[in-house]
């Protein structure tokens, strides 16, 4: 961590690393991060969009087909475990594992999914702030407000309700808070409701406990990973982005992208 004396006042700036945690195995899209996107891998579109945003971005991975990618496009790469429950846990080994590679420590971790190849720079940038600016955070992650009623009531984006100092006080995939008495179709018109955008920093002392903490009752219920972490009081706080993510799930949602043409993806709000 830096410190910069002006006058008076000490600034204090933490070190940030982006880790992409990265898996050839998956039940939709096997070798999803070596699929050709209009001439270049994903993961490679992943790592030299973070780039911009973290000079020190390494991709975690446990296979060796993916590391060789990395390798031949110039990234940084680090060998995990294949028997991670999470993303989130597979950080935690690589922050430790790169850490003795460097011989540098780093204060905050930047967790970004391989499958968003077109995610902005300028969203890993609003997400380090809260570091910066409040260093007692522990967890932060992005957060969209959601304008139309399709997306309130599909329970594959993750929902959030706030607390007024903008920490998550609840995920879940139903529509919250329920507005009682009126017809669902004017929810949104009364309340403001927001999706999560999956993607998360942690302080590196809080992320290596987090790893460590056992299933909860709440993750098992909603399928959503961060409830463990607020089940055991951690907080969790949230950044507006006006920027939609484009993640990539099967191969079909793939030819899409690359028929309509990906300039349109990364030019999109």
């Amino acid at each position: 961590m830096a410190i910069f004396v002006h006058k008076t006042k000490i600034t204090m700036t933490p070190k940030f690393i982006a880790i992409i945690p990265s898996r050839y195995g998956s039940s939709r899209f096997p070798g999803k991060p070596l699929a050709d996107i209009a001439g270049k891998l994903m993961i490679q579109r992943v790592y030299e969009q973070v780039v911009q945003a973290v000079d020190e971005t390494w991709v975690a991975t446990d296979d060796e087909r993916i590391a060789t990618a990395v390798h031949g496009f110039g990234g940084k790469v680090v060998m995990t475990s294949a028997d991670h429950r999470s993303g989130t846990d597979r950080c935690a080994e690589a922050i430790k594992k790169v850490g003795k590679v460097t011989g540098r420590n780093f204060d905050v971790v930047i967790n970004v999914q391989g499958d968003e190849p077109f995610i902005k720079p300028e969203q890993i940038a609003i997400l380090q702030k809260p570091f910066i600016d409040e260093p007692g955070t522990e967890i932060a992650t992005l957060i969209q407000q959601i304008r139309e009623t399709k997306v309130l009531f599909n329970p594959g984006e993750a929902k959030v309700a706030l607390d007024i100092h903008g920490n998550a006080i609840y995920f879940s995939r139903l529509p919250i808070p329920m507005v009682a008495k009126l017809e669902q179709e004017k929810w949104i018109e009364t309340c403001n409701y927001y999706c999560h955008v999956g993607i998360y920093a942690y302080r590196n002392d809080v992320l290596e406990k987090l790893s460590k903490l056992p299933e909860g009752i709440l993750e098992k219920a909603e399928s959503l990973e961060q409830l463990r972490w607020l089940e055991n009081g951690y907080k969790i706080k949230t950044v507006l982005t006006d920027h939609a993510t484009v993640g990539i799930d099967t191969p079909e949602e793939l030819e899409k992208i690359v028929a309509d043409g990906i300039e349109k993806y990364y030019a999109k709000g």
